[in-house]
């Protein structure tokens, strides 16, 4: 997870001993790294360094940037790639410090917390009523409801968080303040959450013109009543190699015809099934989209997933599914929410 920052800083005015102090508190994690007062980074340390600068002759006495390290290892914001993140892991890097242009550390991470580091930001469609889950959404927004030991949409956040998705915007409406006050700003989970709060329903992806910023080139935008365990990386990487402009994850739905089924081309048999299953694919609401395109969503009125999805096909754009092959469920109706209960027992995530 991200880090506090601030407990791997040290300064120049830093004695020996505080910095010490320092490693010591933050064991296993301890590395420290040196930062002026705009903090710039300077440097690491950590205890191999300390020791063997005790082992050359340097004492107690001795300025900290003699101990130092004077090019760890970084990552800027553009470079949260999954390569990067295989290549720190195969170099068994562990705490890595995250830096601006100007070499001003943003952001301090473990990533021995994560699956992967992906260049995406989440936007989760919070504001619906759960009107078919009534009574129990009368008094508690859906996405709030408890599946196993924690909300529906905190079982999406966690999954995203795991794959380095740090950065989140929760579009509410409906009891929105309830889903404020338990994610709050998102700072004691190591994540930056920000509110789009609709004055009236959006559809399944109006209010994402709401949002002023984007810090990456994709994003994910999901509904936050889904259940699942979807490979995020993967499906990143498939819009990669498919060049895509939208991926749309979708849910295989097979049916099972139990008779021999009749191919016809007018009156003519073409040919003969014997009990066929035929595959569909159903939108699964989660997508991953080029930023660029999020500006094709009108301001100030409703409008879906879908309507995106046609206007971007009607225009020529790559619009191209994800099938997911794991757990996916829409928590849509009462018997879903029952499901929902004895699936998360086990589930894999």
């Amino acid at each position: 997870m991200i880090l506090d920052k601030s407990r791997h800083f040290i300064y120049s005015h830093f004695s020996i001993r505080e910095v010490l102090g320092k490693l010591n508190d933050l064991a296993p994690d301890a590395i420290a790294f040196l930062v002026d007062d705009a903090h710039r980074l300077i440097g690491s340390v950590t205890d191999g360094d300390m020791r063997r600068g005790f082992i050359g002759g340097f004492d107690f006495d001795t300025p900290i940037e003699r101990f130092i390290q004077p090019n760890p290892h970084t990552l800027r914001k553009c470079e949260l790639t999954p390569d990067n993140y295989r290549r720190l892991k195969d170099l068994r890097i562990k705490i890595v410090p995250i830096v601006d242009n100007g070499n001003v550390v943003i952001d301090v991470i473990n990533i021995d917390k994560y699956k992967s580091l992906l260049p995406l930001e989440a936007i989760i469609m919070a504001g619906g009523e759960g009107v078919r889950l009534r009574p129990m959404t009368l008094t508690t927004p859906k996405p709030l409801l408890k599946v196993g030991d924690k909300p529906i949409m905190e079982h999406s956040v966690d999954r995203l968080r795991e794959f380095g998705v740090f950065r989140f915007t929760f579009c509410i409406r409906y009891l929105g303040e309830q889903i404020e006050a338990y994610f709050s700003d998102g700072r004691d989970r190591g994540l930056d959450i920000r509110y789009i709060r609709e004055g009236e329903a959006m559809g399944t992806i109006g209010s994402v013109a709401l949002v002023e910023d984007f810090h990456h080139e994709q994003v994910l935008v999901m509904n936050s009543d889904l259940l699942t365990n979807i490979d995020f990386e993967d499906m990143l990487r498939e819009m990669w190699v498919n060049e895509a402009d939208m991926m749309v994850a979708t849910a295989p739905y097979h049916i099972n015809i139990p008779y021999g089924v009749v191919e016809t081309s007018g009156p003519r048999i073409k040919s003969l099934k014997e009990k066929p299953v035929y595959t569909f694919y159903s939108n699964a609401g989660i997508y991953i989209i080029k930023r660029e395109y999020l500006g094709l969503i009108p301001k100030g009125v409703a409008f879906n997933a879908t309507d995106l999805m046609e206007l971007m096909i009607g225009q020529g754009r790559r619009v191209t599914h994800y099938p997911i092959l794991g757990y996916w469920l829409d928590i849509g109706k009462p018997e879903d929410f029952e499901k929902a209960q004895n699936d998360i027992r086990h589930i894999k995530f």
